[in-house]
């Protein structure tokens, strides 16, 4: 059997932590700052652990080597 092929754009969106969760940056923070309040921002740095299981599965399939 080949080599499977990566989502490149899943990749770049996603990251898996050792137990096998999948980690992401939540969107929102790079522009129109001023209009958000401080506590937001800061909340919207720290990355995020996605908890949907269906979710979870697809996007599994699109980064098979981790």
């Amino acid at each position: 059997m080949g080599k499977l092929k990566t989502k490149r754009g899943v990749a770049k969106r996603f990251k898996l932590s050792k137990k096998g969760k999948i980690k992401y940056s939540p969107g929102g923070k790079s522009h129109l700052a001023s209009s958000k309040k401080a506590k937001r921002l800061r909340s919207l740095k720290r990355r995020s652990v996605l908890d949907n299981k269906k979710e979870e599965k697809y996007l599994k399939r699109m980064l098979p080597y981790g």
